[in-house]
């Protein structure tokens, strides 16, 4: 049977039964793309859930999984949260997928079982970059697919403790028929995603593209969903790149992590102040440092200011 189409606004997520020009919800031009509103048979479903007394529960032995990259660690909050989800956004090329890719070879190397799975890439590219970051050995395992059900039957096979899913816009559910990237799909993917890592209690990552204004692609209903929300920045021109945290369900949101990208991938920087300060001459006119805190970790920052005469009085 034919499904019922509508039309989704692909940047804040709301629906209208016909198309118009500009979103009532958000205001936008020409977001309003049409979908069908149905679903079809799933390969892979989740088993129903069943309330539990509350003094039956155990706490986790291991509550949180620490990462080898120290200043990660911090932005998190301590570590990764056994069972979290975790989206880190950022522009395309800036170094998601490098991060990612040397967190899951430390958590190998600590006999972790790591699934990683690409939308973007072939097993031969990520295998190229795992070479220039030094993957050797461990439970690693990598899978090139798009398909979300397929993912998750995989997913069950290895029972991995670390899932990464590179990225959540070119993945797609087939419970909709709706083309990858659109809203519908990255929050099925996203919702179906979380619902693995809970019941599995299995750390997962999303990479998630940004818009052209800065922000996550998708609605903020996204944000929601997950329990860490991660953006990672920089300019493509210089080497250094932040890892900041807009969204935290375990620890606090005002940390940041340096790090510079490398041939051997990301450095991180654990003295920020002297990698900024360290090509500033002495004694130049114009020129002060100041001292901010962000976080718990003092920064000290150049300000720079520049006096002219003019002929207006």
């Amino acid at each position: 049977m034919k499904g019922k189409s509508v039309f989704v606004c692909q940047n804040c997520g709301a629906q209208s039964p016909k198309w118009l020009g500009r979103c009532p919800s958000c205001g936008e031009w020409n977001t309003l793309v049409e979908e069908l509103d149905e679903e079809t048979g799933a390969e892979y479903s989740f088993p129903p859930s069943e309330p539990v007394l509350y003094r039956d529960i155990r706490e986790a032995k291991k509550p949180r999984a620490r990462v080898k990259i120290e200043e990660v660690n911090k932005v998190l909050g301590g570590g990764v949260v056994i069972g979290s989800v975790s989206l880190i956004g950022g522009e395309p090329g800036i170094g998601k997928s490098t991060l990612l890719l040397q967190v899951s070879r430390d958590f190998a190397l600590d006999g972790e079982s790591v699934l990683y799975v690409s939308g973007e890439e072939s097993l031969e590219q990520i295998k190229l970059r795992g070479d220039r970051l030094g993957v050797k050995g461990g439970k690693l395992y990598l899978l090139a697919e798009t398909n979300l059900e397929r993912i998750l039957v995989q997913a069950d096979k290895i029972r991995p403790q670390i899932f990464v899913l590179d990225s959540v816009q070119t993945v797609f559910s087939s419970k909709l028929s709706s083309s990858p990237g659109t809203i519908s799909q990255v929050r099925e993917v996203a919702n179906q995603v979380f619902r693995f890592a809970k019941r599995n209690q299995v750390s997962s990552f999303l990479i998630g593209h940004i818009t052209k204004e800065g922000s996550l692609a998708g609605p903020k209903s996204l944000e929601h969903m997950v329990d860490v929300v991660l953006l990672f920045e920089g300019e493509r021109d210089h080497s250094h790149r932040i890892l900041r945290a807009l969204k935290n369900r375990f620890g606090p949101v005002s940390e940041l992590a340096i790090f510079e990208m490398a041939a051997g991938g990301l450095q991180a920087i654990s003295n920020p102040s002297a990698f900024f300060l360290k090509e500033r001459p002495t004694n130049e006119p114009g020129s002060a440092v100041v001292s901010t805190i962000k976080g718990s970790r003092p920064f000290l920052v150049e300000v720079q200011s520049l006096v002219s005469s003019t002929l207006f009085s």
